[in-house]
């Protein structure tokens, strides 16, 4: 099996997340990494990628490739993948695709027209036990479906002294909280039904007019401004939570509620779907268990151990049985998918969510900040 040799461009914390992934599958080569912040040169040799750059101009000039990572901040989203996809290579991209369809649109065309590979990074779609969510669902194991409700809850952003560059809506787009985490809610749920969302109803909430930037901070970081020293002023355009209605294509309804301010909850994803038959619920900070309900027996808990899963999701259980499994083996997961593909290609491999696919969530949050200005149901 060949090497795929890749690059990424972006080196905090999500960019890193993509580099150890990356380094955890024999068939990839991180050949070259990319960031404006100059201590990434030591980074980069100390995990043993090939070359550092300080421009990714540069390094999509001068490297051999075969696909690149797009982690940069959201405004920057759409010019680093056009310009990868006009040097000739693969791209596999953070969320969101890009901060407007209108972008969207054009990234997904030139795709089309250069004829390489996209994807989107939607990890969560990647758990084993979201896996098996779809797949007792496919096989009609609950019934017919009666409600779906979606939380997504973190409290990185609860103090006014919390920033982070998601904050400023030139950088992270003039949606913040549906953007960021609710994009993970739409494609989790579009993926565990087979089915669009195809409309939608959103109320926005802002916790804060302005917040306090302190001289740095990173993603998740307990580092803020502080005491008489707050720092900068800044004032805040975009959205700390929501609550949404949501319509899918078959005609159910279902509820999302997503908060960066509820203190307590860090990363908690949660997915219950109740149906005639029983009723599943799995949390994003338990990954390897699903809850399955039942009415007239005792509930249950299953482990995400290969006899416990249908038999062909078993193949993506890569460890023994007891062996937890967690979001950096659901991130791995999504790449050794994509890249597989491209090794492979032919080959009957798991869908990862491309550049049209990002674009529909695009338009989801579109639609989601446009039934929030208007107070009515917006069709995507």
């Amino acid at each position: 099996m060949r090497k795929i040799k890749v690059g990424v461009i972006g080196l905090g914390f999500i960019g890193k997340q993509h580099v150890e992934a990356l380094r955890r599958l024999p068939y990839v080569e991180i050949v070259a990494g990319s960031d404006s912040n100059p201590a990434m040169r030591d980074w980069c040799e100390e995990n043993g990628i090939g070359k550092y750059y300080a421009d990714y101009k540069e390094m999509l000039k001068n490297e051999e490739m075969d696909a690149v990572h797009n982690c940069t901040p959201n405004n920057f989203h759409f010019a680093v993948s056009c310009e990868i996809l006009e040097a000739g290579y693969h791209v596999y991209s953070e969320k969101p695709l890009t901060i407007n369809s209108e972008e969207g649109n054009k990234l997904v065309e030139l795709a089309r027209k250069k004829g390489l590979k996209t994807a989107v990074n939607f990890n969560y779609r990647n758990n084993l036990m979201v896996q098996e969510m779809q797949q007792r669902i496919k096989n009609n194991r609950m019934g017919t479906i009666s409600h779906i409700q979606v939380e997504y809850l973190q409290d990185w952003l609860l103090y006014d002294t919390d920033f982070d560059w998601r904050v400023q809506k030139d950088k992270g787009g003039e949606s913040r909280a549906v953007a960021d985490i609710g994009s993970h809610c739409f494609d989790t749920i579009q993926f565990i039904m087979g089915e669009k969302i195809v409309a939608v109803y959103a109320m926005f909430h802002k916790r804060y007019q302005k917040r306090y930037m302190a001289k740095q901070a990173d993603t998740f970081s307990s580092r803020k401004a502080s005491g008489e020293h707050k720092g900068e002023a800044v004032p805040v355009e975009n959205e700390d939570a929501a609550i949404i209605l949501f319509k899918l294509e078959g005609g159910m309804v279902g509820s999302i509620n997503i908060t960066q301010v509820c203190a307590g909850k860090k990363n908690d994803l949660q997915i219950l779907i109740s149906g005639t038959n029983e009723a599943y619920e799995w949390h994003q900070e338990t990954p390897a268990n699903l809850w399955v309900g039942h009415r007239d027996s005792g509930n249950e808990i299953i482990y995400a151990g290969k006899n416990n899963l249908s038999e062909n999701i078993r193949s993506f259980a890569d460890l023994p049985d007891g062996h937890s499994v967690g979001w950096k083996d659901a991130f791995e997961k999504g790449f050794e998918i994509f890249y597989k593909g491209l090794l492979h290609e032919g080959e009957a491999v798991y869908e990862s969510p491309d550049f049209t696919a990002g674009l529909y969530i695009t338009k989801i949050v579109e639609a989601c900040l446009k039934s929030n200005q208007t107070g009515t149901w917006q069709n995507v």
